[in-house]
């Protein structure tokens, strides 16, 4: 089942990386990412409130929260780069640098929660790194 969540992903990803460098043509990175914030917050708290879980908030730790907050810290400052690269880059060269962060993300898995890093993984990884390469070479 993560699979089909994880295609999803990838799907509307991929519209994201579309629609945002039409949004992002000649508006601020930044405030077309603060604008793009807002109807993510909308959204999700939306789904949360329907969905019943806000009461659920009383259960998190101070671990949890301190990582959900340091979570939001990267979010927001991958999404102002993000933003910034596609206003200035081709979508296919920024979302393809964007992807390294699959290869970084295995290396801090194997670093953080010891995850075993296959033969398949540590090619699979290479691959992404090398296709990053070639993708933002001129």
């Amino acid at each position: 089942m993560w699979f089909y969540y994880a295609l999803l992903s990838a799907l509307f990803a991929a519209f994201t990386a579309v629609f945002a460098k039409m949004g992002v043509s000649n508006v601020n990175s930044n405030l077309a990412t603060g604008i793009r914030t807002v109807i993510i917050l909308v959204l999700v708290w939306s789904i949360v409130f329907i969905k019943g879980e806000a009461k659920d908030i009383g259960s998190l730790s101070k671990f949890n929260i301190i990582f959900l907050v340091l979570s939001g810290i990267a979010t927001g400052l991958s999404w102002l780069f993000y933003f910034k690269a596609l206003q200035i880059g081709k979508v296919s060269q920024v979302v393809a640098v964007d992807k390294l962060s699959v290869a970084i993300a295995i290396i801090l898995s194997v670093l953080f929660f010891k995850e075993t890093l296959t033969l398949k993984t540590a090619i699979g990884a290479l691959l992404i790194i090398g296709g990053t390469i070639l993708f933002a070479m001129k």
